[in-house]
C-alpha cells in the first residue's frame, strides 16, 4: 500500500508512513509485533494527533503508530465515554482514599523528582519490561520530545506541617479535540494502598468533564494480556473495530483493529 492509500485511508491529505520489522510483541509471549508509523511535525501536528489517535494509533515521543500485525490481532483501541461515566462504590472508595491529593498541570518538561518516582516504579513494578533500563536521558526524550499538546499532570500530597508537596503520581498526557490521551502513567510504589494507577484515570475523567471533552484515551486494551485486562473495568468504554467505536462491555470479545484498516 502506497503513502497516498495510507493518508487516504487515515483522512489524510499526505503524509509519510512506515512499516517495522517483526519484533518480539512486550504483551504476548511467543507472538511478534509489527507497526506503522509516522512522524508528527510542523504546525499540523496536534491536529494530525488528534485525527489519527481516533483512528486508533497511539503517540510516543514525535512517532504516532498503529498495530500491524501479521498474525495476530490483539490489540484494541479503547476510550472511556465521560459523559456516561458513573461513580460506583468502588470507584467512590478510591477517590475517597486520594480525597487529600492535588492535582498540578505541568509542561512537557522531565524533572529529577518526576524521574527518582519513575525508577523506584520500574525497578518494583516492571523490572522486566521494555523500560526497565530507561535512564534519565531517556525519559527527558519521552517526555519532552513532542510537537503536540502535552503536559505532565503530577499527583501531590502536601505536608500538613511544613506545608510541603512530595510527588506521588504523574501523568503524561496529550489534550486532543475531543479528549485527553493517557500516554503514560506512573506513581511512587510505596502508596501501593491507594490504587493510584486507578484514582490517575478516574481523575483524567474529572478532568476530560471539566474540559468539556467527551472521550479519554486509554491506548490499547490486548486481550490475553493480564498487565492491560484493568483497562475493561473503566466501563462505559468504547473499542474501535471494523464498525467504528463501538460499546464494550466486559464479555465482549472485540474484533480485530487490523480488520478495520485492512492492511
Amino acid at each position: 500500500m502506497s503513502n497516498e492509500d495510507f493518508a487516504r485511508r487515515f483522512g489524510l491529505d499526505g503524509g509519510e508512513f512506515f512499516i517495522t520489522a517483526p519484533a518480539p510483541c512486550p504483551y504476548l509471549k511467543g507472538k511478534r509485533e509489527r507497526k506503522i508509523f509516522s512522524y508528527l511535525s510542523g504546525d499540523g501536528a496536534s491536529s494530525t494527533n488528534a485525527l489519527l489517535t481516533r483512528r486508533g494509533f497511539r503517540r510516543s515521543q514525535n512517532l504516532i503508530y498503529l498495530p500491524a500485525c501479521e498474525a495476530c490481532n490483539a490489540c484494541v483501541p479503547v476510550r472511556i465515554v465521560v459523559d456516561d461515566f458513573d461513580l460506583s462504590r468502588s470507584r467512590r472508595r478510591t477517590l475517597s482514599r486520594n480525597a487529600d491529593i492535588i492535582r498540578r498541570i505541568k509542561g512537557p518538561r522531565a524533572t529529577g523528582e518526576q524521574f527518582s518516582m519513575l525508577r523506584a516504579y520500574l525497578d518494583q513494578r516492571h523490572c522486566d519490561g521494555g523500560m526497565a533500563d530507561m535512564t534519565v536521558l531517556d525519559y527527558a526524550s519521552m517526555v519532552e520530545e513532542t510537537a503536540v499538546d502535552t503536559i505532565i499532570i503530577e499527583y501531590r500530597v502536601k505536608d500538613e506541617d511544613t506545608g510541603e508537596e512530595r510527588l506521588i503520581g504523574a501523568a503524561l498526557t496529550d489534550r486532543l479535540t475531543d479528549g485527553l490521551s493517557m500516554v503514560y502513567s506512573f506513581f511512587e510504589p510505596e502508596e501501593d494502598a491507594r490504587s493510584l494507577g486507578r484514582f490517575m484515570i478516574l481523575d483524567h475523567v474529572s478532568f476530560a468533564r471539566e474540559l468539556g471533552l467527551p472521550y479519554v484515551y486509554l491506548g490499547y486494551w490486548v486481550n490475553g494480556s493480564d498487565k492491560m485486562d484493568y483497562k475493561k473495568s473503566f466501563q462505559p468504554l468504547e473499542m474501535l473495530g471494523p464498525n467504528g467505536w463501538t460499546r464494550m462491555d466486559r464479555q465482549t470479545a472485540p474484533d480485530s483493529l487490523r480488520d478495520a484498516v485492512s492492511f
